[in-house]
């Protein structure tokens, strides 16, 4: 019987489901977005803590000021619950979603990483769309880079997952996805930060190491992040990088866009991949 390979993983971040500007999730995107989605797809989602933070104040008035990982626990823990409800309500009524938080344990642990699996194959085939984030109120950071820092001196492959762009890399490999969406707040990766005219259209290659060599090359131009906290586009690269090793092409672009544009380049964005 043929394992069943997914045609799409994807994945928003933070930034890009916030209007800055009225501090409010941008509803216009996640609209958008609920109606791209179905059955099939994997969709990973960042944006629990910054909206969980920016309810907060909108119900107290004030910032949470205690320790800033007890907060950002905190924030999650609220913003969770706001995250999946808008999720609910934009994707179309005869698809299910599901709910998935992962943490890093899940990817390094063979028999967690097939229970994930298979929970996600049985999703596609039960007509539902499986949405998943970091699993942030329940993880104390102390304890994770403990656990790590164990499994790194027995030699064996290690996924932090912390980031949800390395979580979208690990799930496209783990279940051989075809493409790797990445949704940002801008159109791709830049050559010179904040100057779109710089966009990068296409890092491809005959081969795997003709493609690493330019991304290689290109991570050199890569400097800082889009918020404290963010991996930035260096990271971008690397997770993409670690996905076309495995034979997925990944984009990366703006979440203004319409999902299947953006998989079938009709967009502006950043593809990496072995042509």
């Amino acid at each position: 019987m043929m394992e069943y390979r997914f045609d799409l993983v994807g994945k928003i971040g933070s930034m890009a489901l916030i209007r800055e500007e009225d501090r409010e999730i941008d509803y216009n995107i996640i609209s958008r977005l609920g109606a791209d989605l179905k059955p099939g797809m994997i969709w990973v989602t960042s944006g629990a803590t910054e909206i969980g933070r920016l309810d907060y104040i909108k119900r107290t008035g004030q910032e949470l000021c205690g320790d800033p990982e007890q907060d950002k626990t905190d924030y999650s823990a609220q913003g969770q619950a706001i995250l999946m409800q808008n999720y609910r309500q934009f994707i179309r009524p005869e698809y299910g979603v599901r709910q998935i938080l992962v943490e890093h344990t899940h990817f390094n642990d063979p028999e967690k990483r097939e229970h994930i699996r298979q929970l996600l194959i049985r999703a596609a085939k039960q007509k539902t769309i499986p949405i998943i984030n970091y699993n942030d109120p329940v993880s104390d950071e102390e304890n994770r880079k403990m656990e790590l820092a164990a499994r790194r001196r027995l030699g064996g492959e290690v996924h932090e997952c912390v980031d949800n762009d390395e979580t979208a890399a690990v799930i496209a490999g783990l279940v051989k996805a075809r493409l790797l969406v990445l949704m940002t707040s801008t159109e791709g990766i830049y050559r010179e930060a904040g100057k779109p005219d710089t966009l990068v259209r296409e890092v491809t290659g005959k081969t795997f190491e003709e493609v690493e060599k330019k991304v290689r090359e290109l991570q050199n131009s890569c400097v800082g992040a889009s918020r404290a906290g963010a991996n930035g586009a260096r990271a971008k690269l690397e997770y993409a990088l670690e996905c076309v090793r495995g034979g997925t092409t990944v984009v990366i672009g703006h979440a203004r866009h319409h999902l299947p544009d953006l998989a079938n380049g009709r967009v502006a964005c950043t593809r990496i991949g072995v042509e």
